[in-house]
């Protein structure tokens, strides 16, 4: 036994040790991968809103009011053509001259029906007017781009297809600018024709979109509405919608038609008629802009003829300029990142999509095995006939490493005192600095302990301080546990009677979280009884366990020897021993009835540190072990059966699972609250059940349970923000020192932490 390192001189400032120094690089190292996490967070996030906001408006989409007054906008207007603009900041309205029909469709791009509207455009070489959405613009840009290349024009129809005279100043801008950034990224184009959503004849304006139309006619846009309404939306048949599309005597028109929003096969199918029986009657077909060069040269040739003065705009330039600008600087470039970002939101959502199938498939998958196997191991082990062999009663080392337990290691050697199993003790002082070697001395001197050896050593990890327990140990079984834990009297009896059996060469302990009377430790005692005792029962008829806690197991001693001992190679050394003792050919087993009280860390911050080292661990002991894939024998059992169920069930669906959550925020925001609020309750109606016949067979309290649904809205997606990060270290080559965990010592006497 070493003694206690001197104490530094009064006055002198110590220097930081080996593992201080250690832990502050570590913790620079980290903290750039958890930013990046964090951001991968935040972009899933991103296109998931961005994708929801393209396919439908948060709030819902309200139509145009009926009843409203007009009294604000002028008779001319309101009796005026359907082109409305605002010269000179005077409201004009423009008719399109006779003869000569200004062909528009709104609400497209379609992927379906634009591009067939576009064939038969093409066919009798007739121009059209398509009044786009910006978000189906963004969605579909090839479409506009080959409809403004045919010699087609656009306007604008807002972004997500909402009636403008509800919404503020703000949004308005939003939906205009938003489309003409979609046009901009599209086809290198701005527009300044527009047609609001849901209008139809200039006599429609009321007071409540007039100040829409000023607003925007002030910035310089060209408002469109309709003379003729095919009504093809109703879709009552060809023959109607050409009827509906025709004007009277011969008059000029703007005809409304459809290329999305529904079927519009008899859209399609009433447009070639339609230009075939107007050419007939020799009709002309123009653009709006088309239609407002003809509508002012007319103007113009009448002021001469009169000797009126020419109407302002009507001459020079301004009266021959289209409706299309091209995108140059920012625009073109900001048009194009949103094309780009709505292209990665319609390629992941779909792929997300289904990958929730697959995570929603695994997730059932995973609850059914631990139920049915859960049972058929209760039923099996709980036989009053069923028996591991002739009883152990032989003694058996206990081994404790401890670094800085000062608060614990009272209670737990308190609770060895009482084992009902003959046992050694053997706390290891890996280098603390606070006198647990000391405290530990002077506890079993006061119980009169007599089994008892404390053995100092210089900080070098708890694999390090494991293996010189075992080094030391008298008896040729060790159990291990941790500084923080106590155990129930009969848990080392409980815990080493497996060993019965020669082909056994570990055993599980069933670890119970022993400050469970917090919000944090509520939630990880679920996530004990539920998640990883279901589990190891279900593993160990699988005869694939991958990881005995290091707050309870027990191992052969020649069979930890025989591995080399507790690995530094990862952070997970209870997983990495325990498929160390397969691959050689070890059974390794869950006894339940052995139960240890931990303490669970008490704050988010110490939770995020537990699990990401675990996280991590796990994975590196899995890819360390990864040639058991290919082993045959019990090493090859592991690799087929247990490393996939351990990556499926501990690594990929916990990173997945909260696409559950997410998409249903996604539906209740964007599709059906009430669907998706039911579908959410359904599968926490399954957690649910399964989660209370654990307790069940744990013979814990259900009351525990009500913090369930929290503990999904919260707990989860902190473990998958862990799961993320220690994926980044990862795959960035990232090392993690062990991080000590801050203890309150909380967890006293197993009886006092039952319920």
């Amino acid at each position: 036994m070493t003694t206690a390192p001197a104490r530094p001189a009064r006055g002198r400032r110590r220097a930081p040790s080996r593992i201080e120094r250690a832990a502050g690089r570590a913790a620079a190292l980290q903290r750039p991968r958890v930013v990046l996490a964090l951001l991968l967070l935040l972009a899933l996030t991103c296109v998931m809103l961005l994708d929801g906001y393209l396919r439908a408006e948060v709030g819902g989409d309200q139509r145009v009011r009926t009843g409203a007054s007009a009294g604000d906008v002028p008779d001319d207007v309101l009796n005026g053509g359907p082109i409305l603009t605002f010269r000179g900041g005077e409201a004009t309205t423009l008719s399109v001259p006779d003869k000569t029909i200004a062909l528009t469709f709104d609400d497209g791009p379609d992927p379906t029906w634009t591009p067939q509207i576009l064939e038969v455009l093409a066919e009798y070489d007739v121009p059209a007017t398509f009044f786009v959405v910006g978000s189906m613009v963004s969605r579909y840009p090839g479409i506009v781009r080959d409809l403004v290349e045919q010699g087609n024009e656009v306007g604008v129809h807002t972004f997500t297809h909402v009636d403008l005279s509800y919404q503020s100043d703000a949004r308005v801008t939003r939906e205009i600018t938003q489309t003409q950034l979609a046009l901009a990224g599209a086809a290198g184009i701005t527009t300044t024709l527009f047609r609001a959503p849901y209008s139809s004849e200039t006599d429609a304006i009321d007071n409540y979109s007039w100040p829409v139309y000023q607003r925007l006619g002030e910035e310089g846009y060209t408002s469109v509405f309709v003379d003729t309404d095919s009504d093809d939306w109703k879709t009552p048949g060809v023959a109607k919608i050409v009827k509906w599309a025709t004007p009277e005597d011969g008059e000029g028109a703007s005809v409304l038609m459809h290329d999305a929003g529904g079927d519009r096969s008899q859209t399609v199918t009433a447009l070639a008629r339609y230009i075939e029986k107007m050419q007939a009657e020799g009709y002309t077909f123009t653009t709006v802009s088309g239609a407002m060069r003809e509508a002012r040269a007319e103007e113009a040739e009448q002021a001469g003829a009169s000797g009126a003065a020419v109407p302002p705009g009507a001459s020079g330039t301004a009266m021959l300029q289209a409706a299309h600008r091209a995108a140059t600087g920012t625009t073109l470039y900001e048009g194009k990142a949103l094309v780009a970002a709505v292209a990665v939101a319609e390629w992941t959502v779909p792929a997300l999509s289904a990958g929730l199938v697959v995570v929603g498939v695994a997730v059932m998958g995973r609850f059914g095995m631990m139920v049915v196997l859960a049972r058929r191991h209760h039923r099996q082990r709980d036989r009053r006939r069923f028996s591991w062999g002739p009883p152990v009663t032989r003694p058996v080392t206990v081994i404790v490493p401890a670094y800085n337990e000062k608060e614990c290691i009272a209670n737990t050697l308190r609770s060895l005192a009482r084992s009902t199993h003959p046992i050694e003790i053997i706390v290891v002082d890996d280098g603390s600095t606070d006198g647990t070697a000391q405290l530990a001395r002077d506890t079993a001197a006061d119980l009169g302990m007599l089994n008892v050896r404390v053995i100092r050593q210089e900080n070098a990890g708890k694999p390090a301080a494991l293996n010189n327990g075992v080094r030391n140990a008298a008896h040729d079984i060790v159990v291990m546990m941790d500084g923080d834990t106590v155990f129930e009297p009969d848990t080392v009896r409980q815990l080493v009677q497996p060993f019965a059996d020669p082909g056994v060469g570990a055993v599980a302990g069933n670890a119970k979280v022993g400050n469970r009377n917090t919000v944090i430790g509520a939630w990880q005692h679920i996530e004990y009884v539920m998640g990883f005792n279901l589990d190891r029962r279900m593993y160990d008829l699988l005869r694939c366990m991958p990881t005995i806690p290091g707050a309870i197991g027990a191992f052969r001693r020649e069979a930890v020897l025989g591995a080399g001992g507790m690995s530094e190679d990862t952070l997970a050394e209870d997983t990495d021993i325990t498929i160390a003792m397969h691959r050689a050919g070890w059974r390794v087993v869950y006894q339940e009835h052995a139960r240890a009280w931990t303490e669970a860390p008490g704050s988010l911050k110490q939770l995020w540190s537990q699990r990401y080292r675990w996280s991590y661990g796990t994975m590196q002991a899995l890819w360390k072990h990864r040639k058991s894939l290919t082993d045959k024998g019990p090493s090859g059992r592991f690799g087929r059966v247990g490393m996939p169920l351990v990556v499926v069930f501990q690594i990929v669906t916990p990173v997945f699972a909260p696409l559950i959550d997410v998409f249903t925020a996604y539906s209740m925001i964007f599709v059906d609250f009430k669907a998706a609020l039911l579908a959410w309750l359904a599968v926490l109606g399954v957690q649910l059940v399964c989660a209370a016949y654990a307790f069940r067979l744990d013979r814990e309290k259900y009351r525990y349970l009500l913090m369930m649904p929290l503990q999904q809205l919260a707990y989860r997606q902190m473990m998958y923000l862990v799961l993320i990060h220690s994926c980044v270290t990862a795959l960035t080559g990232g090392r993690l020192r062990w991080q000590k965990l801050k203890r309150t010592g909380e967890v006293g006497t197993p009886a006092g932490s039952a319920g």
